[in-house]
């Protein structure tokens, strides 16, 4: 013998219906964080705040920046 049932409901009353918790407010909290990561994540992206950042060198570093791509490609940057 063979049944089939089908039932007609939402995922929420079928959520109801097993007992299990609700867990919206929880998942809407962790949507809102990543929403928020993400858009901070973006705005570090923007053109202006990667220029900030590459022009942010001071000369010492540019310079120990030079002598590693010397070094690198076999070129003396030592005087």
């Amino acid at each position: 013998m063979k049944i089939t049932v089908n039932i007609d409901c939402t995922p929420q009353e079928a959520r109801e219906f097993l007992g299990l918790p609700d867990i919206q407010p929880m998942q809407d909290k962790a949507m809102k964080q990543m929403e928020e990561k993400l858009l901070s994540g973006i705005a570090a992206m923007s053109p202006d705040a990667m220029l900030k950042n590459w022009m942010s060198f001071n000369s010492e570093k540019m310079g120990d920046m030079f002598k590693m791509f010397g070094g690198m490609t076999g070129g003396n940057t030592s005087k």
